[in-house]
């Protein structure tokens, strides 16, 4: 599945290009499933990682899980049949909406047993993403508070469960419809954003994982009003907000923007959280890989709970 130019979802297609040749330490990976991502559907659109594109036609996607083909070495920990999750290097390589992709070897991890692909499939860069904000950044530990924007879609229902398991006190926002659901991965409060301004029932938190930024009812500025002096503010729609650092330092409290890395060590501590049931991967939908533009259409709609997958191969 790729696109010649960007567009609309309708701009993606299906045609048969050459499989991708690893170099140095990549590793070559029959693609099971892929997982779908904002991030895709952005660079599609024009943004995203769009201006690191050096040529057209574009095969997206970061996430996927699947069979190793070949190892950079004999005795590399990853050999020929192994079954690993990971993300691709999009546009430096071919994405992962391919039968084919190649990855570097220290972003990927083995697929969790527990796990079938398409289930790991949707997990690599939302729960690394969420990882490195709720571990990494904020430093996750017994009692702080924490509020979660967005907490039911592909990061955020991973940061409620990361939060919760380092004993944060975890508050998210999300549709009414989705409440149930978040209380029972490990949010204490959930404030339903279409019927309640979250400033109005929250304050003094230690950190706020913005998952919204600006584009949307200004959330990102509003986060603000509900930290506490010197609080931490994680803002990951970064182009949705030039002016964050001065408005935090305004407002007495810290600010940052966020990029998630492709870390493979930490995905395979989360292979053994999932693998433990400690947390879980929820997937809302499944898609072929020819029908990628509608699990796009879906994507840019909003309201998706968990993660949205694409069906490429037989596992």
């Amino acid at each position: 599945m790729l696109f010649d130019a960007p567009g609309d979802p309708s701009a993606l297609r299906v045609d048969n290009v050459p499989v991708p040749a690893p170099v140095m330490d990549e590793v070559l990976v029959r693609v099971v499933a892929a997982g779908v991502n904002p991030i895709d559907a952005k660079t599609r659109a024009g943004a995203g990682v769009s201006p690191g594109i050096a040529a057209y036609p574009v095969v997206p996607g970061f996430d996927f899980a699947g069979v190793v083909v070949s190892s950079p070495f004999e005795a590399h920990p990853l050999q020929p049949g192994a079954e690993v999750f990971g993300m691709a290097a999009v546009p430096r390589t071919p994405g992962s909406y391919a039968e084919y992709v190649v990855a570097p070897s220290h972003s990927l991890a083995a697929k969790p047993a527990a796990l079938s692909h398409v289930e790991a499939a949707g997990v690599p860069l939302a729960a690394l993403t969420a990882w490195q904000l709720v571990v990494e950044t904020a430093h996750a530990h017994e009692g702080q508070r924490i509020l979660i924007h967005a907490g039911s879609g592909g990061v955020g229902h991973f940061a409620v469960q990361f939060a919760a398991y380092f004993g944060a006190h975890v508050t998210a926002t999300a549709s009414g419809a989705n409440a149930a659901w978040l209380r029972e991965i490990g949010a204490q409060v959930v404030i339903d954003h279409t019927t309640t301004r979250f400033e109005d029932v929250v304050a003094d938190v230690d950190v706020v994982i913005d998952l919204i930024g600006n584009a949307k009812a200004r959330t990102g500025t509003r986060s603000l009003e509900v930290l506490r002096p010197g609080g931490l503010l994680i803002v990951v729609p970064r182009g949705s907000w030039p002016d964050v650092a001065i408005d935090a330092e305004a407002a007495g409290v810290r600010a940052t923007t966020f990029v998630v890395s492709p870390d493979g060590t930490a995905l395979g501590t989360i292979a053994r959280l999932l693998d433990s049931g400690a947390v879980q991967v929820y997937v809302e939908k499944v898609y072929e890989l020819g029908d990628a533009a509608a699990a796009h259409r879906q994507l840019e709609a909003g309201h998706t709970r968990g993660k949205l997958v694409l069906r490429v191969s037989d596992g």
